[in-house]
């Protein structure tokens, strides 16, 4: 996995934006985003999912939010 998805996706989470398995494919060619938001999180970040229903077919997908720690 490349830390340049790391450092893409976090950029993009930290300017407030949401991103799916779907958006990060699109926007950063990054077909794992689980891991790297796994590895974001194991890096001290922290991320919440929300699960939301797919628009197409039955079922849920995961859409990743970046929450600032609070102090």
């Amino acid at each position: 996995m490349s830390t340049t998805h790391q450092t893409q996706v976090l950029a993009h989470l930290k300017t407030g934006n949401t991103i799916t398995q779907a958006e990060a494919i699109n926007l950063f060619n990054c077909y794992r985003l689980s891991a790297v938001i796994n590895r974001l999180r194991n890096s001290g970040y922290e991320i919440v999912t929300h699960n939301e229903p797919n628009q197409n077919r039955d079922g849920y997908h995961a859409r990743y939010e970046y929450r600032e720690l609070e102090a």
